[in-house]
């Protein structure tokens, strides 16, 4: 039964989707079906602007609208504030993230702030940050990420994304493997602390997941079909999240895993690799499948120990006792368990971890 009695939330959905070979010419015709034919910012990185910036704002030109760039090369707050400061100078109609995590996260978080609709243009697969209405910015006060707005339109080219390497895109399905834990978390926040939990959204965050392990094989053929598989699974999921009004769906107890290593430990791998190894450790502890989402992991090439993640025994139980504190208002498996040392050793252990 629905619960009637809970608050409002906001779900703010992607206007136009388009994925495949070639879609970043269409960038012009789709911002003149959004209405925005006047000016327009592109926010990249000095290499994604060669890859795919340098042609959004050439096709954005095409079109008579007036175009200004501004590259960045991390996700800070400063960052952020910096690209805040453009936008007030030029109010541009519209932003364009074009890049891998980071620079759209840049691009959602500053364009959000400033109260301007941003499209999504990835060069990566590396995360469901491409759909999602959440960002992942350094310095702030949350080591996790945050609302920030959906984009009002994501356009996937696999011919450019197949280009970056195939690291992104497995760390991208270890993304999408973390949905199988977040919902579990979820429902048992529901059921344990009365928290909203939104069967649609949940769904649609586990089928990604299965269905992601369900084409392994596709996924390990590097084909451009496989791309379209991970990209599909990954907009699902940031979709997922805004139907939720969160990121309830796709971020649990292995998120949290994910983000306090890389507090301990950063930049020695991706994000999406983190949380795989998180889904494995996670789901042993919810008695769910585990050794089939490692060897999923495995067999895509991912990381699933301590070692390939390029970390040692002791930051991986570090973090497992840090993990839970991150957000004491996320309730999750680890909450539930409240293992001390010695039981996080052991689940380690027993997952092969370490």
């Amino acid at each position: 039964m629905v619960d009637l009695t809970l608050k409002h939330h906001r779900m703010q959905l992607p206007r136009e989707i388009v994925v495949g070979n070639g879609t970043i010419e269409q960038v012009g015709e789709i911002s003149r079906k959004l209405g925005f034919t006047e000016s327009a910012l592109i926010i990249a990185g000095s290499k994604t602007y060669d890859i795919a910036g340098k042609t959004v704002k050439e096709l954005l030109e095409d079109r008579g609208m007036r175009v200004e760039t501004c590259l960045v090369e991390t996700a800070t707050i400063e960052d952020v504030e910096a690209v805040e400061q453009r936008i007030k100078v030029l109010k541009p109609e519209i932003v364009f993230g074009v890049g891998g995590g980071t620079k759209i996260d840049v691009a959602k978080c500053s364009s959000a702030r400033q109260e301007i609709p941003f499209v999504s243009v990835p060069t990566t697969a590396s995360h469901d940050g491409i759909a999602s209405p959440l960002s992942s910015i350094k310095g702030t006060e949350k080591a996790y990420s945050v609302m920030a707005q959906a984009p009002l339109a994501i356009i996937a080219d696999t011919d450019i994304i197949m280009q970056a390497p195939w690291r992104f895109s497995v760390a991208g399905c270890g993304d999408v493997l973390a949905k199988l834990t977040a919902v579990k978390d979820w429902k048992l926040a529901h059921e344990e602390k009365n928290e909203y939990y939104g069967a649609y959204a949940a769904s649609l965050a586990l089928m990604s997941a299965r269905l992601l392990v369900e084409n392994a094989d596709v996924m390990c053929e590097k084909s451009e079909e496989s791309i379209r598989v991970l990209l599909e699974a990954l907009i699902s999921c940031g979709v997922s999240m805004s139907i939720a009004g969160s990121s309830r769906p796709c971020s649990g107890s292995e998120h949290m895993f994910s983000h306090t290593l890389e507090m301990i430990m950063p930049s020695q791998s991706m994000h999406g690799e983190r949380c795989g190894v998180g889904t494995v450790m996670m789901a042993y502890l919810h008695r769910t499948g585990w050794k089939r989402v490692k060897a999923t992991l495995e067999k895509l090439g991912a990381p699933t120990s301590a070692r390939e993640l390029g970390v040692d025994k002791e930051e991986v139980l570090k973090a497992l006792n840090m993990a839970a504190s991150i957000r004491p208002e996320r309730y999750t498996i680890l909450n539930k368990l409240n293992l001390n040392e010695e039981g996080y050793e052991k689940l380690a252990k027993a997952t092969g971890v370490i």
